[in-house]
């Protein structure tokens, strides 16, 4: 991985005042109450073992756009925050399974995406730096023994075919504690996973074969509104509004006229708080598949005609999702513009923060040369760019600028806890 550069924070083009410097001071100005908060929240519904969250920054408002429970850029974050990730390691696995000594990992079966392999190592080498013994059990049918594969870094990942013995997994020569699941089982959830006595973690129900965006939105409004009724603040600020469809077929042009319903509601209670809040800007939104990830089946709407008026092509892009699952049930949610942009070309970028347990562990900023502030940046042409956080985001600096890059990482990690905390709402609901 190349090495963090010194320009660790990207460039807001807005002007620093407004609401966002109001949400970050108002952020660091209730640090204490905002943390007891959360420690609370914890206390009620444990977090995932694992998540990653992409942040939006308009410069008016700072929320989050997607919530990821099975995370694969372990590859992207800065080694400089390694100790950081082992010791939340420890914390989770001594929450969910303190006596595990032998971890299982159970990726998905992208053998031929060396991104995706890199991560898989840099995850398995944290767990190992943990101090656990951690082995990689593939679910791919056709793996009949231990498959090496030599990785660009240098590094290796060896898969190894999984078997069921009773209700445990095991491999031929080791028998885990605990499977850790890096596999959103967006396929469907495997016989081999179903009534295990080991734990499983996060468990399959929180797979996107079950999982809904819409659910976890819901959850996330909620959090959001207790929260800001707490510190006295507008939780519009941290939420992207959204709505909920029906069943859709875009092929078919069936649930086109909810779509269209949705769309037109939207827009006008986004145009109404950037009346509010005085901000020139063109409000849109984005639809998307109700589940899965990847950025696909993601489109981004400024007016219903753009809905009536979809091209066969454009159809036929949201029609299918990872795997080519058909798409059947979508959320129209508030487009959050980025205002960060990249190097000195511009380049818009997003961050995207990682979680282990409860604590923010490292992010990174997903970049595109190609695509513009109101665009889906999850698509092809795009590339990270590692973030040493430069001050841990639970160490803030009331005394500097709230836009600071201490204070900025602090509200980057509220909200990407709040998403957190959203989440473990859903899996309590869900398992």
């Amino acid at each position: 991985m190349s090495a963090v550069r010194t320009e660790s924070v990207p460039h807001l083009t807005t002007a620093l005042t407004g609401p966002l410097l109001h949400l970050e001071r108002h952020l660091l100005e209730h640090q204490a109450r905002i943390e007891g908060w959360l420690r609370s929240q914890w206390q009620r519904t444990p977090p995932p073992f694992y998540a990653s969250v992409d942040l939006r920054n308009a410069g008016f408002k700072l929320a989050p756009v997607d919530t990821n429970l099975f995370p694969a850029g372990f590859n992207n974050l800065s080694p400089a925050f390694t100790p950081l990730c082992v010791q939340a390691v420890q914390a989770a696995l001594d929450r969910v399974r303190p006596e595990a000594c032998r971890v299982l990992v159970v990726p998905e079966n992208h053998t031929r995406n060396v991104h995706y392999l890199e991560s898989l190592a840099s995850l398995a080498a944290i767990i190992a730096k943990a101090g656990f013994e951690v082995r990689i059990g593939s679910l791919l049918p056709e793996l009949e023994a231990p498959r090496r594969i030599e990785l660009p870094s240098g590094r290796t990942v060896t898969l190894e075919p999984v078997r069921r013995e009773g209700a445990r997994l095991r491999l031929d020569d080791y028998r885990p504690c605990l499977v850790l699941l890096n596999n959103d089982l967006a396929g469907g959830e495997p016989e081999l996973l179903a009534g295990l006595e080991q734990p499983v973690v996060p468990p399959p129900a929180m797979g996107w074969q079950r999982r809904r965006k819409s659910s976890h939105f819901r959850h996330y409004e909620a959090a959001a509104r207790e929260l800001a009724g707490l510190i006295g603040l507008d939780p519009w600020l941290v939420t992207p509004i959204f709505r909920d469809c029906g069943e859709i077929d875009f092929m078919k042009r069936d649930g086109e006229d909810c779509l269209a319903r949705n769309t037109e509601v939207l827009l006008a209670a986004v145009e109404a708080k950037y009346r509010e809040f005085g901000i020139d800007e063109e409000p849109f939104v984005v639809v998307k598949a109700d589940s899965g990830t990847y950025g696909m089946a993601v489109m981004s709407v400024r007016s219903v005609e753009e809905v009536r008026e979809l091209n066969r092509r454009q159809r036929t892009r949201m029609a299918t999702t990872k795997g080519g699952l058909p798409v059947t049930r979508v959320i129209v949610q508030e487009g959050v513009p980025t205002a960060e942009t990249w190097g000195e070309a511009g380049h818009v970028a997003e961050p995207v923060v990682y979680l282990i347990d409860r604590f923010v562990v490292g992010g990174f900023y997903r970049v595109h040369t190609r695509r513009g502030p109101r665009e889906n940046l999850n698509a092809p042409g795009m590339h990270f760019e590692p973030l040493a956080f430069a001050e841990p985001c639970n160490d803030p600096d009331p005394a500097a600028d709230p836009d600071a890059g201490a204070n900025r990482f602090y509200a980057y990690g509220v909200v990407a806890r709040l998403a957190l905390v959203a989440a473990a709402r859903e899996m309590a609901e869900a398992v």
